[in-house]
């Protein structure tokens, strides 16, 4: 049997052959690209393989997940479609009509859409629960409604910053019930749900997911249990990252890639904990929390980097990133530019910057790990973030354009289970900006998927997340349909490629453009999803 599979009579998103229709894989590697009739020529005893006209390209990287928490939704109590507090307390009481007996855990309500603009009341949760023990967190995770029950599980959680007698957690206290509430998971429950989450990864062209852990998130268990089930292979490659301060030899023991990921500097817009500089719009007697200041931020970034580990913090705010900003001045002063740069430190979200900033993070050779349907949910000039923030402040949020022109490399990710593992939609959404003059061209939203996560993550020896011979041959196949490329002046032009830029077809991403679905997803030549007539469910 050949070690050699040839992809034949399809379309090939690569640099080294922008007309391509074939592609040879020779033991986990590309081999050779180019047309249909060479590459029988030259591999005449290959495995053949019959695109059917399908579409190849690098697999997606998700700069920015968590496993366990998303394939509990993907299995659990999914409140992202509720329209209505009622309709959110209808669901919660047939889930535990359905699961009795069982910690509910849930995700995904969102006060800001429903007729009634506020979260239930403790008292609500407990009767439509029936005592049992409920953690419920909001569509951004920093927040949570939990019962009665559960809370008196977690007596520290009274004493803690964010405690609500009757409404949601929040900060200190969001993280006490958070961490009792998966403390009452079962090891089996824990492992079935990242499983599940990292196949649904695969059914969306995902190869690589960038776990974002912490003591506060997920656990150490979790984490372990997470890179022992991606070592097994069949599954996308998962790259840990721990957020804790000071933590260098715990991490190491773990197996993480960093001390980054969800290190929180602050919180998050729709809980009203992002630091900011001047009150939220609609709640003017709050400012969010600042956990770490710039001090922090430096002793961190400079542990790491002399400890050759990747250090970076989740960091959403005004008042967040000038700390940010300061403590990475405070640590290029004690380090030098080139060895703060060179470590590749990471930021997580970074979604109200201004250019002064950006500039500064550019020079520092720092990673952005942002989530473009972030802006596609909450964005413009009617939803979320103005209505926090008021109009002026609340369209400047995710500046990507900016970010990029500054050097700034950007890795995309969805935040799993904020928003969906959904990396078309994320690439559409990254192009067609709801802010004019923040998106960028669907190339570059293309590679801050693809490439750039692999870049984010300490890859990048300008083959792996590319289709050319000799990189690893990570790819996904995609049905075919409607193809367009970006020019050089940022136009469109469908079906074909532009002889100026030499840029392979993409998929169209436009607003009313359907998105292609994942036919297959290789990791380094080992298949791990192949869509069966079956999966046509999956989404």
């Amino acid at each position: 049997m050949s070690d050699t599979t040839l992809l034949l009579g399809g379309r090939i998103h690569s640099p080294a052959d922008t007309d391509a229709t074939a592609m040879a894989v020779t033991n986990g590697v590309i081999a050779w690209v180019g047309s249909d009739g060479v590459g029988r020529a030259l591999h005449p005893d290959a495995e053949v393989v019959d695109l059917a006209g399908a579409f190849v390209a690098p697999a997606f990287v998700d700069a920015h997940v968590h496993a366990t928490s998303t394939g509990l939704l993907l299995n659990g109590l999914d409140l992202t479609g509720c329209a209505s507090l009622t309709e959110f307390l209808h669901a919660l009481r047939d889930h535990v009509a359905e699961y009795p007996g069982t910690l509910v855990w849930g995700h995904g309500w969102d006060e800001t859409w429903w007729p009634e603009r506020r979260p239930p009341t403790r008292a609500e949760i407990d009767t439509a629960s029936g005592g049992a023990q409920v953690y419920l967190s909001r569509i951004d995770v920093h927040s949570a409604l939990v019962s009665t029950a559960l809370v008196e599980q977690t007596p520290l959680a009274r004493e803690a910053e964010g405690w609500s007698p009757d409404g949601p957690l929040t900060r200190v206290a969001h993280h006490h019930v958070r961490r009792a509430a998966r403390d009452a998971l079962e090891p089996g429950q824990r492992r079935e749900a990242q499983s599940a989450f990292l196949r649904h990864a695969a059914s969306q062209g995902v190869a690589c997911v960038h776990e974002c852990a912490g003591p506060d998130i997920s656990g150490a268990d979790d984490l372990a249990d997470l890179l022992a089930l991606s070592r097994r292979g069949g599954v996308p490659e998962v790259v840990g990252y721990w957020g804790e301060l000071g933590a260098v030899h715990r991490a190491s023991q773990l197996g993480a890639h960093g001390l980054a990921g969800d290190l929180f500097v602050d919180g998050a817009m729709g809980s009203r904990t992002a630091a900011l500089r001047d009150p939220y719009a609609d709640e003017p007697a709050t400012c969010g929390v600042l956990y770490l200041d710039a001090a922090a931020v430096c002793e961190h970034l400079v542990a790491c980097t002399r400890a050759g580990m990747q250090a970076g913090f989740h960091v959403i705010g005004d008042a967040g990133v000038a700390e940010v900003c300061e403590g990475f001045r405070r640590a290029a002063d004690i380090l030098g530019v080139p060895a703060l740069a060179a470590a590749r430190h990471r930021l997580e979200h970074l979604e109200m910057i201004d250019a002064d900033q950006a500039a500064l993070l550019g020079k520092f050779g720092v990673v952005a790990s942002v989530q473009p349907l972030f802006d596609a949910t909450w964005g413009g000039p009617g939803d979320m973030y103005a209505r926090r923030l008021g109009s002026e402040r609340g369209v400047r949020l995710n500046p990507f354009s900016r970010l990029a022109a500054d050097g700034v490399l950007l890795a995309f990710g969805s935040d799993a289970p904020v928003t969906p593992l959904e990396p078309w939609a994320a690439v559409r959404a990254a192009v067609h900006h709801r802010t004019e003059g923040h998106g960028i061209s669907p190339r570059a939203a293309f590679n801050a998927h693809t490439r750039g996560g692999w870049r984010a993550a300490g890859v990048d020896d300008g083959l792996t997340g590319t289709l050319v011979p000799g990189a690893p041959a990570t790819y996904a196949v995609w049905e075919a349909g409607e193809l367009v490329v970006a020019t050089s002046d940022s136009r469109v032009q469908r079906w074909s490629t532009d002889p100026r830029s030499g840029v392979p077809a993409l998929p169209d991403v436009s607003p009313e453009a359907r998105l292609p679905r994942c036919l297959r997803t290789v990791l380094r030549g080992e298949t791990i999803f192949v869509r069966e007539p079956e999966d046509d469910d999956i989404v």
